[in-house]
């Protein structure tokens, strides 16, 4: 047999799905997550002996996040991983930390109704708590925001060589699916309040300026963002430059003066940038926690 040793590992149970409907009043509100627990610790003995001993069953896990929903309610998808960990590293003393993340779908009221509503939000919200000991590391963000203007950008300038077919324009339909994760430096933060100005700052970036090409477009974004939220150390980016090219209308005698486009879904250039601030301290290991494990 060969020699090895157990380095990382964590488990849990994934994709939690809670709605809490508060119901104090006629007026309800209500909050829809998907939650996920994993926790680290001493667990060697459950990989080399099969012994599980300190193997916190994973329905208990899942039973944890209906149970803490109902007691703690959810004030916001990052508080509520904060509850969490906090009961999962207070109950059991070998649980040293863990991952816990969520995503969290928008709803809005009905014409006002006081109890129904509709699925409002494009995007879709996302957090994850990531804890080591005394640490404590969230990141927040968001995918599926799909944005487009029709005008006020372009790309020229760049190389060619003689793969290059790609013609230079000053004005194009500019349109992507912004995903984007930041990481705060503190937890003491009105979560819900700066998620709503990290988004508004987003948005209004998107639309205040030229656009030289994605690039250009994202570190703005991320700039603004820094600039105006002290609790956010750095942001990220990930977006596809969602292409619309000019349909060529002159075999039908027709001039196409920027109004008819071809939507090509695929391929697409990937566009990815992290801008942070001058002095931040660079966590490698809280951003590959964030996007999984392998």
């Amino acid at each position: 047999m060969s020699a090895v040793k157990l380095t990382s590992n964590q488990y849990g149970k994934a994709e939690n799905h809670v709605v809490r409907v508060y119901r104090d009043t006629p007026r309800h509100e209500l909050r829809d997550l998907n939650v996920s627990s994993q926790l680290r610790g001493d667990f060697r003995t459950a990989h080399t002996e099969g012994d599980n001993g300190h193997v916190v069953p994973t329905d208990t896990q899942k039973n944890t996040v209906f149970a803490k929903a109902k007691e703690e309610g959810i004030a916001s998808p990052e508080q509520f991983l904060l509850t969490l960990a906090g009961h999962f590293t207070s109950s059991f003393d070998w649980v040293t930390g863990g991952r816990w993340s969520a995503e969290e779908y928008g709803w809005s009221r009905i014409d006002g109704h006081d109890h129904s509503f509709f699925r409002s939000e494009p995007e879709v919200r996302t957090a994850v708590l990531v804890r080591e000991g005394s640490d404590d590391q969230v990141v927040a963000g968001f995918y599926g925001l799909t944005v487009l203007k029709t005008t006020e950008s372009g790309f020229v300038g760049y190389p060619k060589d003689e793969y290059t077919t790609l013609p230079e324009t000053e004005d194009r339909v500019l349109a992507t699916d912004i995903a984007t994760r930041w990481r705060y430096n503190t937890t003491d933060v009105d979560f819900d309040a700066v998620y709503r100005q990290v988004r508004g700052i987003i948005l209004s970036t998107f639309t205040d300026h030229y656009s030289k090409a994605l690039q250009h477009t994202l570190y703005q974004m991320g700039q603004n963002v820094v600039d105006a939220v002290d609790e956010i150390e750095e942001i990220r980016f990930s977006c596809p430059n969602k292409h619309h090219f000019v349909s060529d209308l002159s075999p039908f005698g027709l001039e196409n003066p920027n109004e008819v486009f071809y939507a090509a879904d695929r391929p697409y250039g990937l566009i990815e940038a992290t801008i942070a601030r001058e002095k931040a301290t660079e966590r490698p290991d809280v951003w590959a926690a964030v996007t999984g494990f392998c």
